[in-house]
């Protein structure tokens, strides 16, 4: 029983770290096709003589996409990768170490985002659609806050 159980476990853990490489070499690839049609906006941004401020404001923003997808691939690659550890960490403990990262990063560009909406608009004399920058600000707030409550109470579980 023992030993079926050891294969079983095994096999687990092939299929685990197997899944894991292909999800990061996937998100890593993502990420580096994002960045590459950054630079192909900036790129033919300039030589069209687009708005220049238009033009850094969503590279901006497509920047921080790129940052979340390559930061995503690093905690799959880490935390799914190695060999499953039964008493190592719970479950608990392994959220507080990759939720911050990865929750602050999406904080970053949902806030950029809005901002750069708040921006838009104002430019564009469209204050009747500012509630839409208006709620994905707020739900910015909500989500560190959630974060912050999150690590405020599972703080004496590590």
């Amino acid at each position: 029983m023992s030993n079926s159980s050891n294969s079983s476990n095994s096999s687990i853990s092939l299929m685990r770290m197997i899944f894991s490489k292909v999800l990061t070499l996937i998100f890593f690839g993502l990420a580096i096709v994002i960045v590459l049609s950054l630079f192909i906006h900036v790129v033919e941004g300039i030589l069209n003589k687009s708005d220049i401020t238009e033009v850094l404001l969503s590279s901006i923003n497509t920047g921080i996409i790129a940052l979340a997808v390559f930061e995503l691939a690093l905690i799959i690659n880490k935390e799914y990768s190695g060999p499953i550890e039964d008493n190592d960490k719970d479950a608990v403990a392994i959220l507080r170490g990759m939720l911050p990262r990865f929750i602050g990063t999406v904080c970053v560009a949902l806030s950029l985002e809005g901002l750069i909406m708040v921006i838009k608009y104002s430019q564009l004399d469209l204050a009747g659609n500012l509630y839409y920058p208006v709620a994905i600000i707020i739900s910015t707030a909500l989500l560190l806050s959630a974060l912050g409550l999150f690590l405020h109470l599972t703080d004496n579980q590590s």
